[in-house]
């Protein structure tokens, strides 16, 4: 059967917030209350609709994002329960990338907390509406009106209570709505209702300008007139409404599904998202509209390789209509895909459905060559959608299998959950020759873990990558060798003179490097130059009256990249030299191109160690946010790490951002300190900004640690 819902009947709705805030429990109690399921699930004793996974099960929190649907009051609700902990941030990310309102959970136990901030700020980058949702109201000692300012405090003034409770505590019993003032609200109500109501119009009434001007003059609305205004207050950002529940008890849930059903966003309001997105039909461009008569545009939000059902791409669509068994094209890709079934999801129940439209949100499934953040369309004409913004995994760890022959199944299977994660990264380093895998966290790359085990039946033994330093050279130098072997029959005969120096990082092209470098004014009889902006490394011929024959120099350049890539001083990729290859001897029936290519190597390593080597490492842009009263503890601790401040900035919500940089070997985990300094308030990101060169104690320590082995004479 398939599913029709009208564009103004659909809401996408993501319910995000800070770990143990309650998410999955209001996901549960909003699907009951819908009807959507006959019983309550419950996460603690294991039988949620919204976490089913066995990860989930075993360490009692979300982590992915899971899909759910209801209907109610003649409306269609596509709820994504997104997890809570920082160490999942990808996840929750993607569940903001594919609706219309943020529902931020708090909880009333903990109130405002780093998560909580960080995904707040996240839907208002992204211009979604938003609402708050104070979740375990019937705890032990809450104190609403100290929460509520806390909440507007950290999240702005815009954050105002739509309902209150008859009291908190563990007699909680009922919720009451502040938008009519007729309405008999309880002594025991711990709120100034006056003064909460009054927040609430103001905050209504000042996305209308017609609205403001009668409430300024005449002092007072009709209940109906705010009502009218609630959505357009949301989109606008004037207002952020504040809703109390224990969802656990079910008290306050089915006031946030009226609401969220009457005055939430539909994906009409999509249309800003599509700003600037031209369409073509006919000769003509038009811009692209969230309607189910505009052409058929879709992204992929997430993607799960699921051992029963395979692989699905879940997709929000934007506009037109999509049918099942109709081809489809990857914007990215180009690749026309067939989308044989659409897969409505309820956790992990999914239905066959037939048809969509504009707010839908449905899984492709068996379909391979899709990605997060992919557009698809009926044409490769349809324009693409921006993609989402992750945050770059900086925490890694070098993995190998425990049992020997399975680097097959850990490839496969650590690039299949890389698919489903942005914030996962799998890199093969050919610097350091171990396999890395990146993430946000240790409990991320734990979890990991667990899923290759549990999905593949691998195992493997983890250790801190390698930082990849650089080698460089800060002056020249020169070297020779002469290779010579002689063990019965043909022998090996080749000798190499060559002059290295140092090569300016600014050179990126063959032609800078001949126009600034690599030229007759420096190399009278220079032959002809070759350049590589990998290593940012020039080989040049200077040979004179054929010492070595022509046909033995690409072993020579061959030679010396192979210890480009090995390095000299600590094993270690060399960059920002040239070669000058100008001298040499060779034998008619000895002299072979391997002989050659060691001689060129081994040469190119004297020279190298003549020309004051130099370690290069990886200096890093840091962003680091904490609460301001730790400021002084993390400004105090950063010169211990060779950091260099370079501003820092008030946030709202009593926050700091400090900017920095600082070597990658010195932050490398940083996350576990900066946790212990803030009492895990503190969140950072970093990025590779530059190399520098390591100061000499520092060069000393690694180079003693890797000691090298010298080549023998092959």
């Amino acid at each position: 059967m398939a599913v029709k819902h009208l564009v103004e009947n659909v809401r996408d709705i993501a319910l995000v917030g800070h770990r143990a805030a309650g998410k999955t429990s209001l996901a549960d109690a909003l699907l009951f209350e819908a009807h959507a399921v006959d019983r309550m699930g419950s996460v603690d004793d294991g039988t949620s609709v919204a976490d089913f996974d066995d990860e989930e099960h075993k360490h009692h929190f979300s982590i992915d994002t899971h899909v759910l649907h209801a209907d109610h009051d003649g409306k269609h609700l596509n709820i994504l329960d997104a997890p809570g902990s920082p160490d999942f941030i990808g996840a929750a990310l993607e569940a903001l990338a594919a609706v219309e309102t943020a529902v931020v959970v708090v909880s009333a136990a903990n109130g405002v907390e780093m998560n909580t901030r960080r995904m707040f700020a996240e839907a208002t980058a992204l211009n979604l509406s938003r609402a708050v949702v104070i979740n375990k109201l019937d705890g032990e000692k809450v104190d609403l009106p100290a929460l509520v300012e806390s909440i507007r405090a950290s999240l702005g003034k815009q954050c105002v209570l739509f309902n209150v409770p008859d009291q908190t505590g563990p007699d909680f019993s009922q919720v009451y709505c502040l938008l009519d003032p007729a309405t008999k609200i309880p002594a025991t109500c711990p709120v100034d209702v006056n003064a909460a109501r009054a927040q609430l119009i103001e905050a209504v009434v000042e996305a209308d300008e017609t609205l403001l001007e009668k409430y300024l003059s005449e002092g007072a609305v009709t209940v109906s007139e705010l009502e009218a205004d609630i959505t357009r207050a949301m989109d606008a950002g004037t207002l952020v409404p504040i809703f109390c529940t224990s969802a656990k008890k079910d008290k306050g849930v089915k006031e946030v599904l009226d609401a969220l059903s009457r005055y939430g966003l539909s994906p009409s309001f999509a249309a800003k998202r599509l700003a600037g997105l031209q369409v073509s039909a006919n000769g003509t461009t038009h811009q692209l509209q969230p309607t189910e008569q505009e052409e058929f545009v879709a992204q992929v939000f997430k993607v799960v390789n699921d051992k029963f059902v395979g692989h699905l791409s879940f997709i929000r669509v934007l506009a037109g209509k999509l049918q099942h068994n109709h081809n489809v094209v990857n914007l990215r890709s180009g690749q026309t895909l067939r989308v044989g079934h659409l897969l409505e999801a309820q956790g992990k129940s999914t239905a066959q459905v037939h048809e969509v439209g504009p707010g839908d949100i449905v899984a492709i499934a068996k379909v391979e060559g899709l990605e997060i953040g992919d557009t698809i369309a009926y044409t490769n004409h349809a324009p693409k959608l921006p993609l989402p913004h992750f945050p770059t995994p900086m925490y890694g760890l070098a993995i190998e299998p425990k049992t020997r022959g399975d680097e097959q199944k850990i490839s496969v299977g650590l690039h299949k959950l890389a698919s489903e994660d942005p914030t996962v990264k799998v890199t093969h380093d050919a610097q350091t020759h171990e396999l890395v895998i990146s993430g946000v966290s240790q409990l991320h790359l734990d979890i990991i873990r667990e899923r290759l085990k549990a999905r593949f039946g691998v195992e493997v033994n983890t250790k801190e990558p390698k930082i990849p330093y650089r080698e460089t050279i800060t002056g020249d130098g020169a070297g020779d060798h002469k290779h010579k072997k002689q063990t019965g029959g043909r022998g090996q005969f080749a000798e190499v003179h060559l002059r290295i120096f140092h090569l300016p990082r600014e050179i990126k092209t063959l032609q800078q490097c001949e126009t600034e470098f690599a030229n007759k004014s420096k190399f009278e009889k220079l032959r002809s130059v070759h350049y590589d902006p990998a290593f940012n490394f020039a080989f040049i011929d200077h040979i004179v009256g054929g010492t070595i024959p022509n046909n033995f120099l690409p072993a020579i350049e061959k030679g010396c990249k192979e210890m480009l890539e090995r390095g000299v001083l600590a094993g270690y990729r060399i960059q920002d030299c040239a070669v000058e290859v100008y001298f040499g001897k060779y034998h008619d029936v000895d002299s072979s191109e391997a002989a050659f290519k060691t001689a060129g190597r081994l040469a190119f390593k004297k020279a190298f160690l003549s020309a004051r080597p130099s370690l290069l490492e990886p200096i890093v842009k840091l962003e680091i946010t904490v609460p301001s009263k730790y400021t002084g503890a993390v400004l105090g601790d950063l010169p211990t790490k060779r950091a260099h401040v370079e501003n820092q900035d008030s946030l709202p919500g009593d926050m700091t951002v400090i900017y920095a940089r600082a070597p990658l070997a010195e932050v490398a985990r940083y996350a576990a300190q900066l946790g212990g300094m803030t009492q895990g308030t503190g969140s950072y990101s970093m990025e590779l900004s530059h190399y520098e060169t390591v100061p000499a104690v520092v060069q000393q320590q690694i180079v003693s640690k890797a000691a090298l082995k010298d080549d023998e004479d092959e």
